[in-house]
């Protein structure tokens, strides 16, 4: 299998994967939750475009650890591992600076979940012999 079909086209269908389902749970779904929080503290919740940008970039980031993961681990070791460091990681750090509006978690965590898995069996789908 060739190095395109085997990392790039894994890292950019996971990246897509990755990037519409934060957009639909960020930007549609829950951005009530996050602007009333940031305005309860005093803040305006950052929409600009290069806000946008940046989280296209870690959905990139986040797809090319998950393909380097999935080549080391099953694909429920692959999802887990991936949604601990590209989550929970992620919620320490906004909650320890106060700005994780935690009311998102009930919806966040399992749709986080799924997220971590459709980009791990995409990885996988990729790289790994099938029968």
């Amino acid at each position: 299998m060739s190095t395109v079909k085997k990392t790039i086209v894994p890292v950019l269908l996971s990246t897509v994967w990755i990037s519409v389902n934060e957009f639909i749970r960020n930007q549609l779904v829950l951005q009530n939750y996050w602007t009333d929080h940031y305005n309860n503290l005093g803040i305006t919740f950052p929409a600009e475009p290069v806000n946008g940008a940046v989280w296209g970039i870690w959905s990139l980031l986040f797809a090319v650890a998950i393909l380097i993961i999935s080549k080391r681990f099953s694909l429920r070791d692959t999802t887990l591992l991936s949604w601990l460091v590209g989550f929970v990681l992620m919620w320490v750090v906004i909650g320890n600076m106060g700005v994780l509006p935690t009311g998102i978690l009930i919806f966040a965590i399992p749709w986080s979940l799924v997220e971590a898995f459709g980009a791990a069996y995409i990885s996988h789908y990729f790289t790994k012999p099938r029968a």
